[in-house]
């Protein structure tokens, strides 16, 4: 029998707020990542990205990685420092195409991100 181990945080994607609200009401403690910046939930980590063009490869303010890459790095950080609540996983709200393939890229072409977190 082989057994795995999967330590990254999972990564649930929903498109409305009536999505997020169930994702966070199904149990395990959750922060939100949001295209766009959302009203404050007491004890829930937030962070917000726009999902605009990327920039050009190596550009200075992200060295050519995503929006939503940086700010699940922020969200990551604010984890690991202690600054947030504790979250076992990550529910981000995307609405739109470029949203959502913004996040997806992050998941699956950024190796930092790639080793933080899943698609769950």
């Amino acid at each position: 029998m082989a057994w795995t181990l999967d330590a990254r945080i999972p990564l649930v994607l929903v498109e409305d707020e009536a999505g997020l609200q169930a994702a966070l009401a199904a149990g395990r403690p959750a922060a939100v990542l949001a295209e766009a910046p959302t009203p404050a939930r007491p004890g829930v980590a937030q962070e917000a990205f726009e999902a605009a063009e990327a920039h050009a490869a190596a550009c200075a303010c992200c060295a050519g990685r995503p929006a939503a890459a940086a700010a699940l790095d922020r969200l990551f950080q604010a984890r690991v420092r202690g600054q947030c609540a504790w979250f076992e996983q990550v529910v981000a709200l995307v609405g739109s195409a470029a949203g959502r393939a913004q996040v997806l890229a992050a998941l699956g072409g950024d190796a930092v991100t790639a080793a933080r977190f899943r698609r769950g």
